[in-house]
């Protein structure tokens, strides 16, 4: 009996490995559901089954995370989540969600309890979940009745993945139908409810359901997709997407009004496929390796997959032969989340090649092992990231236009004690000569779009600028494959001009910092959207807005002497806060070395800017306004860098005391600044790198003995935003120490981020820059994420750990910004990182 289960089990678990939807016994059907039970990390789980409830929170900012409420985990995939009570059949980013006030967990009886409330409307409601055999039930319980303003509007609401149901049909009381690959259903006309909702004011439109019913079975065909839901009430199916196109298929069930108690219940019962096993995963660089590099493949397997499998590395013959090559075994690491991991140490193989890496039926894309693997990885992100992200410019690529000169009506004030979206807001007071809503003039000039958005947001502008800087002066690539002309505005990519591509974007984004100071007198948060409607814009930047300056005078949609009377405009955030001037200051100041050579005057200006902002700030008390994370880093760090790099820019001793003045502040902050307190060294005495040391080896203590939390040697983050930001941090803080402190910090962590960046991580083996190494990210939450693709170049924040265990990366759904939106910061440091290493390989050739 056991060993005809073992060859059953081993046949699906082959099965899996081939495809994920063959991964079945038969037709899939069990005799009986297998029971779900409570874990001991508070969620629902049956073989190849999970239900989290309330394991994922997000604030209401950013309601539309897709990281909360009721989620389903099935067969390896997350397909569905956001269950909660919505006041809408299809809410947004910017809907109202429920606020989160307690979660209970009892595991002796298997309930879990969560309260939470609507504060605008002063409610309450709870919804608690029980195990029920092989489902779980989830109830609304009201404390007191719907209010008035929400009858009609309240739901429990479940949405399901697009990309997960595509190709797949439903059942509603037995009535099939199928799921639609792209929104067309019928829309009703609604009063457009105000710019806060998420929409434009004036006429709107709500989707009308697909179907309904009291007993919906998703994917009946498809055991790996099928979930049953059964309801005490009506359940509706609609189609997110009809009006936006990040939205999902979505589950509701309005909820009764003038009633009390358990007002509603669904009992959800997601289906286990007998004996299914996660396909294994070979995590390793779609890069490649150096020939001197360590190499670790390490291979992640589903929990119940016990077999001791070969790992075989192959060297790929010009006839197509795969050549096995002698390694080690694999050796068993443990644990980590929800999987166990293997490792293949393959480093002794240093013959230059293409290889593939297996395990079972498992085979990885080809790599390459050659000295120059690196040379050209941040080829891609300078090339073609950069460009596109170019604000104030007409973009264009061969017989494509990627945007057309984009806002050329920057900006109006933004109006006072107002919160915005995104982490915007103006205090009480304009802090510039320019009243609320009037034109800003100057501001239409330089600068990058801050991520899959279209803002500029200051504080990333600089952080490029530094890291830019940092890029050439460290290793000087005159690579030149983009035009740019700022006279015209216009930027072709793959055609040189004979400038180093490096050195006209570090002068882009210096035009914008200039342009705020010249426009208000001092850094501004940024420049934004005037509403969500305008915010959600996918497409031509160019087409946000009309590209003339709004003028109160002119009616709607009148157009005289270059002028509109459409406020489309974009609005600037201008209340003064010294960290984002402190931060300007050494973005102007690095720039001003840059560009020493290839424009003079604009070098003079930002260096004579940078040294009397630094003055004026030291003339008065600090100005602390701060709102979310658009008011620059923490004050003191700001200044530090701003002293370092005027040091390093003037080599003035006022700014070496100034930065000797604020060490033992930033001493205490190490980890945030050492790449700042490193790069003084060279302008400072003796003393102040010795003093260095012990925060040097207790920084070097702590990341060794973080590589040993995960098999991958990183910090992985657990936050909302997924950690590809801190990998590279965390690599460049090594790369900077290693050159500083040779005999304290190795080069290991540098390699180790890269690899991590590169399909050394959990969840899949794809390269999270897009474009760069075999296999990457080639649907991605960049401007052109509607299309379901990518940006040469653009990194991608990675691994999003669901909580508590599942590390996620969709790879078919582009719209989860906190794992695939491109940011700019990042793709900076890539261009670091990238030439880091290939300079540490050289290196390690050489001796």
């Amino acid at each position: 009996m056991k060993a005809t289960k073992h060859v059953a089990r081993l046949i699906t678990v082959l099965l899996a490995g081939a495809s994920p939807a063959l991964a079945q016994t038969g037709t899939g059907r069990a005799a009986s559901a297998p029971e779900l039970t409570l874990n001991a990390q508070g969620y629902y789980e049956a073989p190849a089954a999970n239900v989290l409830v309330f394991s994922n929170w997000y604030d209401g900012l950013f309601a539309d995370s897709k990281i909360s409420g009721v989620e389903i985990i099935q067969q390896g995939e997350r397909i569905a989540t956001n269950g909660d009570v919505r006041l809408s059949a299809t809410p947004g980013q910017w809907d109202a969600i429920g606020r989160l006030i307690d979660r209970q967990v009892d595991a002796a009886t298997g309930a879990i309890t969560v309260t939470l409330e609507y504060p605008d409307y002063q409610w309450r409601y709870r919804i608690r979940s029980e195990k029920r055999g092989g489902a779980v039930a989830i109830a609304v319980i009201l404390d007191q009745p719907v209010p008035a303003a929400l009858a009609g509007k309240a739901g429990f609401n479940l949405e399901l993945l697009p990309a997960a149901y595509f190709h797949h049909s439903f059942m509603a009381d037995g009535a099939g139908g199928t799921f639609p690959l792209y929104p067309a259903d019928a829309m009703t006309r609604t009063p457009e409810r105000n710019a806060a909702s998420g929409r434009a004011e004036g006429l709107g439109a709500e989707p009308i359901a697909i179907a309904h019913g009291t007993r919906f079975v998703l994917a009946p065909e498809d055991p790996a997709r099928r979930v049953t839901i059964r309801s005490t009430a009506d359940v509706q199916l609609f189609d997110g997407r009809n009006q936006a196109q990040n939205g999902w298929f979505v589950l509701r069930s309005l909820l009764p009004a003038g009633k009390t108690g358990r007002v509603l219940e669904w009992v959800v019962q997601p289906n286990a496929v007998p004996g299914w096993l996660r396909a294994p995963v070979i995590a390793h660089s779609q890069l490649g390796y150096t020939p001197q590099a360590r190499k670790i493949a390490t291979i992640e397997l589903d929990r119940g997959d016990t077999r001791a499998l070969p790992a075989r590395l192959l060297r790929v013959g010009e006839d197509g032969a795969m050549t096995p090559v002698a390694t080690g075994p694999t050796t068993r690491w443990g644990n980590y989340l929800r999987y166990s991991y293997r490792q293949l140490d393959f480093s002794a193989v240093r013959t230059p090649g293409t290889y593939v890496l297996e395990y079972g039926q498992t085979r990885t894309a080809p790599f390459r092992i050659a000295a120059d693997v690196y040379a050209g990885a941040w080829h891609p992100t300078l090339d073609v990231y950069f460009p596109v992200a170019m604000d104030h410019m007409f973009v264009n690529e061969g017989y494509r236009v990627w945007h057309g000169d984009a806002h050329r009506d920057d900006a109006r004030q933004a109006p006072v004690s107002h919160e915005h979206i995104d982490l915007y807001a103006q205090g009480p007071t304009t802090d510039t000569r320019f009243k609320p809503g009037e034109h800003i003039p100057g501001l239409a000039v330089g600068g990058w779009f801050d991520a899959g958005d279209f803002d500029i947001r200051t504080q990333s502008q600089y952080q490029v600028i530094r890291s830019l800087v940092d890029s050439w002066e460290r290793w000087h690539p005159t690579r030149d494959t983009t035009a740019i002309d700022w006279t015209r505005r216009r930027t072709e990519i793959h055609v040189p001009d004979g400038t180093p591509d490096l050195l006209q974007q570090i002068r882009h984004g210096t035009l914008q910092l200039i342009a705020q100071f010249d426009a208000v007198g001092h850094a501004i948060h940024g420049i934004v959207e005037p509403d969500v409607a305008q915010y959600t814009h996918l497409g031509d930047a160019s087409t946000k807005t009309d590209g003339l300056i709004y003028d109160p005078a002119l009616k709607l949609g009148e157009e005289r002497g270059g002028r509109s009377g459409t406020p489309d405009d974009r609005w600037a955030f201008t209340t003064k806060a010294s960290a984002l001037n402190y931060g300007s200051i050494a973005g102007l100041a690095a720039a001003s070395r840059a560009l020493a050579e290839v424009d003079p005057a604009l070098s003079k200006k930002a260096r004579d800017l940078a040294v009397r902002t630094w003055a004026e700030e030291q003339s008065h008390a600090p100005d602390l306004y701060q709102h979310g994370n658009t008011t620059g880093g923490p004050l003191e760090a700001e200044k530090f860098s701003a002293a370092v790099e005027l040091l390093r820019t003037t080599r003035d001793p006022a700014y070496a005391a100034a930065v000797q003045a604020s060490w033992p502040a930033m001493e205490k902050s190490f980890a945030f600044t050492l790449r700042d307190a490193v790069a003084a060294i060279p302008r400072m005495p003796a003393s102040y790198r010795a003093a260095m040391i012990p925060a040097v080896r207790a920084y070097a203590a702590k990341m060794e003995e973080a590589t040993k939390a995960n098999p991958f040697g990183v910090t992985i983050t657990t936050g909302g935003w997924a950690g590809s930001g801190t990998v590279l941090g965390q690599a460049l803080n090594a790369y900077v120490l290693h050159k500083a402190f040779p005999e304290i910090v190795s080069t290991d962590a540098v390699f180790r981020g890269a690899e991590f960046l590169l399909g050394h991580h959990p969840g899949s083996d794809l390269s999270f820059v897009s474009a760069v190494g075999t296999r990457s990210k080639e649907v991605a939450y960049g401007n052109n994420r509607a299309d379901f693709s990518f940006i040469a170049g653009g990194v991608v924040p990675g691994v999003l750990v669901i909580k508590p265990d599942f590390p996620e990366n969709h790879e078919d759904w582009p719209f989860f910004w906190g794992e695939n939106e491109y940011v700019i910061p990042e793709g900076a440091m890539w261009i670091e990182l990238a030439q880091a290493i290939n300079e540490l390989s050289a290196t390690k050739v050489a001796k």
